[in-house]
């Protein structure tokens, strides 16, 4: 009774927060003001100093609007988190936590997922696609852990790189969020919000990492990693961004790219933004959305 009550206040506040900056969106709030209007042409001329300002004012913003903001693989220990983030390449978190609940309890640690049949681990890990290759980086990670490192996931960059399916990535994911070492996460979604924003013309990622990596304190990078991740699966979406339902239309250069219409675009919404399940089946307890169904479910 208490998890729903403290889901219904996190919903409400969440869903409050939305309404209030998409009122301040190019037209009169409820009290009859004039509001700001969109800013699609914010960074046409903008100086450092104001995109710092912007940026850092879009991650308070998204931190009013996510402050549920989380990792979206289930994860129990460092080592289900690693494995978990190389099943995540090219499919879904959601995906990926319906299938991992098996492969655990198969294989729950390093040496014995070293020791697995190939054959059989592809088969437990098919669902998350690409799975020959997947498998092989698996055993191959695994055997790493099992004889360079103790049988522990090391915490730190340089030897995280060294695993086999191990990218920057992977390791930023890792260190974030099993060690607090911060770092910033540069997945699609990632990489799509910081251009849309104008926080960087990079496409490769290390480069838009180091040039993001300037702009907010390193205390705020995983957390800054989550929001972005959340809303560009939430909201603005690579296809068709909900502009017409974002909060932060009033900081965004690239508004207009999407759906305007506010009740159009909120049929756009994704995830507890929508009033859909997440991706994970054991949501963090502050989560506001319904937790995923297993494999098979429904």
């Amino acid at each position: 009774m208490e998890k729903a009550t403290a889901a219904k206040k996190a919903t409400a506040a969440s869903e409050k927060a939305v309404t209030a900056k998409r009122t301040a969106v190019g037209g009169k709030s409820a009290a009859g003001a004039e509001v700001k209007a969109p800013a699609a042409s914010t960074a046409r001329h903008e100086s450092r100093t104001a995109l710092v300002r912007r940026a850092r004012r879009i991650n308070r913003e998204l931190a009013d609007v996510y402050p549920y903001a989380h990792p979206e693989l289930d994860f129990l220990n460092p080592f289900q988190l690693l494995v978990a983030t190389v099943l995540s390449a090219q499919t879904t978190d959601l995906r990926v936590n319906q299938t991992t609940p098996a492969l655990f309890a198969r294989y729950p640690t390093p040496e014995d997922m070293a020791a697995a049949v190939p054959e059989e681990l592809e088969e437990l890990i098919r669902p998350t696609g690409f799975f020959r290759a997947k498998a092989k980086s698996l055993i191959g990670l695994s055997k790493a852990l099992r004889d360079d490192f103790g049988g522990e996931v090391p915490g730190r960059l340089k030897d995280l790189v060294t695993l086999p399916g191990v990218g920057r990535k992977t390791a930023f994911v890792v260190l974030g969020n099993a060690f607090g070492v911060p770092g910033i996460t540069v997945d699609t979604h990632f990489m799509r919000l910081a251009r849309r924003w104008r926080w960087t013309a990079q496409e490769d990622p290390v480069k838009i990492e180091a040039e993001v990596a300037e702009i907010f304190p390193k205390s705020e990078w995983t957390m800054l990693s989550h929001r972005v991740i959340f809303h560009g699966r939430r909201i603005c979406h690579a296809r068709k961004p909900a502009c017409g339902a974002c909060p932060i239309t009033h900081l965004c250069p690239s508004y207009g790219e999407g759906e305007t219409d506010p009740e159009k675009a909120k049929k756009l919404l994704k995830y507890e933004m929508g009033g859909f399940p997440g991706q994970r089946l054991n949501p963090p307890p502050d989560y506001p959305g319904r937790p995923a169904p297993p494999m098979g479910a429904g």
